[in-house]
């Protein structure tokens, strides 16, 4: 649960067009609040969606018959980071990391599923002892602004590939086309996405998912069990079991949709200010190529505060070779065994631990992370090493003011 605000001092960045300014909150604010400017309705629809997002399901709901957390909030606590986590697994080649074209050791697929209720026997877990099945962990990523992310251009995404793609050095974005997997939904404000159409992915690590009832849809199903008119089915599982102990589809579609419409109405944190030189800095090291600070929205998007503004995002959206040390064997869509997607640099000092699986304790060591052999991003953390202590501590208030 969270607290939550109908208004707060706007910020004067960014500038949105025709628009008032997009209005961020304080650091001594509550970092889990509605977006300031929100219509009744849509105020509504956050504080309740708010309450869906933090309930905890049981057997009787629909859970399982197996499954890892139990409400949304385990993973995204205060829409912040876990502490839940997820673990994936594939089978990768001899060099540990390059995807084997034979998953058949892994017939209930790439998710460990340790939890089980009332009917179901066996868990899926990795194969004991087995070193050619990769295991990785994935945090909950934090929620913080994702309605900004939800409502960017597809052509300002592949605005940012196209120049991306000219540039003389190794940063070359792109993007995850992914197939749609879930129902049509009724409410067709957001999209009108059919099973099968090809989208721009742009949520999760590798930016598998396009939109933000597809992400809560596909969230319940996989790591609770939890199905729902958008993904009707449950998952394989060693017993198969095709229901629970809730027959038939679990959730509706409004309370799918009203944990999704909570996501989209979460406000970014006001960032802190500091040093301009430290932002200087960001840029100069070639950091804001792919932690683009600002992209434009669809001036149709239903709600109306993030509509045709620049969202201050701080990520392209698009894919990148981050280096064989950071390959986690998976792929998904065009996402590669090394491709991760940008991260946002949204509410960033409320997101400990950092990267994907929470290895990296502070932000420099997330940021020399980005220097694994073969990574886009390698001549960038040479230019943050060869800066000076003074220069250095700079970039990282600045990173750190997020």
């Amino acid at each position: 649960m969270s607290l939550f605000a109908l208004s707060c001092d706007a910020d004067p960045t960014p500038m949105s067009s025709g628009q008032q300014p997009v209005k961020l909150f304080g650091a001594a604010d509550p970092f889990d609040v509605a977006i300031a400017g929100l219509s009744n309705d849509d105020q509504l629809a956050f504080t309740k969606g708010d309450n869906l997002f933090g309930l905890s399901l049981h057997d009787y709901d629909g859970l399982g018959p197996l499954y890892t957390r139990t409400a949304c909030s385990d993973c995204h606590t205060e829409a912040a980071r876990g502490p839940g986590s997820v673990q994936k697994m594939v089978v990768v080649q001899a060099d540990g990391w390059t995807r084997a074209d034979d998953q058949s050791k892994l017939p209930f697929g790439f998710t460990v599923h340790p939890l089980l209720t009332a009917g179901a026997s066996t868990a899926i877990v990795p194969p004991a002892g087995d070193p050619s099945v990769k295991v990785t962990s994935r945090l909950g990523p934090p929620v913080l602004g994702r309605g900004y992310m939800e409502a960017v251009l597809d052509s300002e995404i592949e605005r940012v590939a196209a120049e991306q793609a000219a540039r003389p050095d190794a940063i070359h974005g792109r993007i995850n086309h992914v197939v749609y997997a879930s129902q049509p939904n009724p409410d067709t404000r957001f999209h009108t996405h059919q099973p099968g159409d090809i989208v721009i992915g742009r949520f999760g690590v590798k930016a598998r998912i396009a939109t933000l009832d597809d992400f809560t849809a596909d969230a319940l199903q996989g790591d609770m069990g939890i199905t729902s008119p958008l993904r009707p089915t449950e998952f394989a599982n060693p017993d198969g079991l095709t229901d629970d102990l809730h027959p038939g589809v679990d959730l509706t579609i409004d309370s799918v949709n009203g944990r999704s419409q909570y996501v989209r109405t979460i406000a970014i944190p006001r960032r802190v200010a500091g040093d301009p030189r430290g932002k200087d800095l960001f840029d100069q090291a070639q950091c804001s190529a792919c932690h683009v600070p600002t992209m434009h929205t669809r001036s149709d998007y239903p709600i109306g505060v993030l509509a045709d503004i620049d969202a201050p995002i701080y990520t392209d959206l698009l894919l990148h070779d981050m280096g064989v040390e950071r390959a986690d064997g998976m792929t998904e869509g065009e996402a590669t065994s090394r491709d991760f997607r940008t991260a946002p640099l949204i509410g960033l000092r409320f997101t400990k631990p950092y990267l994907r699986d929470g290895s990296a304790s502070t932000i420099e060591e997330a940021i020399l992370a980005h220097g694994a052999t073969g990574s886009e991003a390698a001549a960038s953390v040479a230019a943050y090493q060869a800066l000076s202590p003074d220069d250095a501590a700079l970039l990282l208030q600045f990173v750190s003011s997020l």
